[in-house]
């Protein structure tokens, strides 16, 4: 058995998977104070009387990195930038604690100007006076040598508990992407640890003695231990999540557009002919480009929970969330309110509801039942905007699936996939205002913890060989190796192949999940006084993303064997209509 847990800023969603179908399915209430009796309240519901040793694997994803940054939740970090001639690293300056050094690496790993560790020093006291806990540092060239960061992350360490260098988070060359990246991952890493120590702790005092998985940004899965490492990895966790939950429903001809409707955000993702797209070189989050590679999604800070709001007579959604929905003891009004006041939810307090709308409805001098309908469809325009400018983002470059490159294909959705608590609500509405054929997927309340049990081990090794120095190396996995003059690309692919295959098994993954791709292959002669001195080298290989062998075919189950929801809200949502459309949606696809 595999148990998937979705923990995200409103709902903690847990499925229990088995002989390929779902055995249970629960949510309750995210309390991201006390995240330990959170998803021990989780794990209670789904391994009730399972004992622990019938359960396999545990996969988490999680929108609580995600939402802090969304919602502008993050801590303040310290970045310390070494460059030297070429590019003026303050050109990226992030955040309020930015410090730019002298020091320089040049392209092939050799040193150029040390640093000057007086100057770190000096940098380090200024982050002890103001309480700067958690620092990034970023050298220009340091995958190709990280002495600049180890000797910055040193000094710094005397005074912060968290120092992330730049070089330990993606082999890329692109600094104005490093820096962003490491600042990411050290402003996450308090939440993520939350997070970590929640669901260690949770587990532990189940007696589960079993492997646990992380969902990456690319729709992979990584050990439990190695993200408390590298957090800017589960940044778009969610979203992976919400993208291999609604791709067994996906059309296999056709572009589709999901959206995965959660409590804070909402999640949106495009899929070709039922293959996800890829961010190749990394991730766009709140306006910055990072190096994390990942699936093409975008998260709007919109959602059933956002807070509703009258400013200068026009009706506002979001960004914030003030807690849950007023129908269930919340402060302020939502759009899960407005579906109170129209009878689309139950097992909340429809009067709480309409108390909250009632403000909002004479500020806008119109009815309550009007105000609720209003709430929704501005909901959903902006996720509609919001997906629009993605697609036509998409649509000004080369297209990347998680298989391929598509040259000059324009992407043209011709069904959208609703998933999320909201979703069969929404859906109908979504239809209307753009004319494209609209649904939720199957079990849409749990789908997110559906796609992460699903998913399988990703991993990618960059190798670089400089044969001139006699070197290969590949920072990530600190790994260096001698080679001699005759070392070439087929000899590198294979030293990379084998050092992934490896990384894989170490990180859990089965021999059938292991499905190897080149992406990179490049090798340039070095030359000198017109003669040939040796070859620089750089190759990158990964597995892609996709399925477990053994939930291939668990989209179908859902129908024939999932049992009913338990302790789920109740909807009222016209169930023999959605069970049709879903059935007829998995038959013609």
């Amino acid at each position: 058995m595999i148990i998937g847990l979705d923990v995200g800023g409103t709902h903690t969603d847990g499925v229990l998977i088995g002989n390929g179908c779902i055995l249970r399915q629960v949510k309750v209430a995210t309390d991201t104070c006390n995240l330990f009796d959170c998803v021990c309240a989780c794990l209670d519901k789904i391994t009730r009387d399972v004992p622990p040793q019938a359960i396999r694997r545990a996969v988490l994803s999680t929108t609580l990195t995600t939402n802090s940054i969304a919602e502008g939740k993050l801590e303040n970090i310290g970045v310390v930038v070494s460059a030297g001639p070429g590019i003026d690293p303050a050109n990226y300056r992030i955040g309020n604690h930015y410090y730019c050094v002298s020091g320089s690496i040049d392209h092939r790993g050799r040193e150029v100007q040390p640093l000057k560790e007086r100057e770190i020093e000096e940098i380090a006291d200024i982050f002890l006076a103001e309480n700067i806990r958690r620092a990034a540092v970023i050298s220009k060239f340091s995958v190709r040598n990280p002495g600049h960061e180890l000797q910055m992350a040193r000094i710094l360490a005397r005074s912060c508990d968290i120092v992330v260098p730049g070089h330990s988070l993606s082999a890329t060359l692109n600094f104005p992407r490093r820096i962003a990246t490491a600042w990411l991952s050290a402003a996450v890493h308090p939440v993520h640890k939350m997070f970590f120590e929640a669901v260690r702790e949770s587990l532990k005092s189940k007696g589960f003695e079993i492997p646990i998985y992380v969902l990456k940004a690319d729709g992979g899965t990584m050990s439990f231990e190695a993200s408390l490492h590298t957090p800017e990895q589960t940044i778009f966790s969610g979203p992976a999540a919400s993208v291999l939950g609604a791709l067994p429903f996906a059309s296999s001809t056709g572009d589709t557009l999901v959206l995965d409707i959660g409590g804070t955000t909402t999640d949106i993702a495009v899929f070709v002919d039922r293959t996800p797209l890829l961010e190749p070189i990394g991730g766009e989050v709140a306006g910055r480009r990072t190096l994390v590679r990942a699936l093409n999604t975008r998260s709007i800070p919109v959602g059933g929970d956002s807070c509703v709001e009258v400013i200068d007579g026009d009706l506002r959604i979001g960004p914030h969330r003030h807690g849950p929905a007023m129908a269930y003891g919340g402060s302020h009004p939502t759009p899960t309110d407005a579906l109170f006041v129209l009878g689309k939810a139950l097992n909340g307090n429809v009067e709480a509801a309409r108390r909250g709308l009632s403000p909002v409805a004479r500020q806008l001098e119109i009815s309550i039942e009007d105000t609720a309908n209003l709430i929704l469809d501005l909901a959903c325009k902006k996720i509609i905007r919001a997906a629009r400018e993605m697609i036509e983002q998409i649509n000004r470059k080369p297209v990347y699936t998680v298989k391929e490159l598509l040259s000059g294909y324009k992407i043209n959705p011709v069904e959208i996939l609703t998933l999320g608590g909201p979703a069969p609500f929404f859906a109908p509405r979504l239809e209307k205002l753009t004319g494209i054929s609209t649904c939720a997927v199957p079990q849409w309340h749990v789908a997110n913890a559906i796609g992460a049990a699903m998913a399988k081990n990703t991993s990618e090794v960059t190798l670089f060989a400089d044969t001139q120095r006699g070197l290969a190396l590949a920072p990530e996995e600190e790994f260096s190796q001698p080679v001699g003059k005759n070392f070439d690309r087929k000899a590198a692919l294979s030293m990379a192949c084998e050092l992934l295959r490896a990384k894989c098994m170490k990180a859990g993954a089965s021999e059938s999940e292991i499905d190897l791709e080149v992406v990179e292959d490049y090798q340039f002669n070095m030359i000198r006084d017109f003669s040939t001195v040796g070859r620089n080298i750089r190759v990158r290989v990964q597995t892609r993303p996709g399925l477990i062998p053994e939930c291939r075919d668990l989209a179908q189950s859902m129908f024939n064997c999932c049992v009913l929801p338990d302790c789920l809200e109740t909807v009222n949502s016209e169930p023999e209509k959605l069970i049709t459309h879903h059935s007829s949606l998995v038959t013609s696809h």
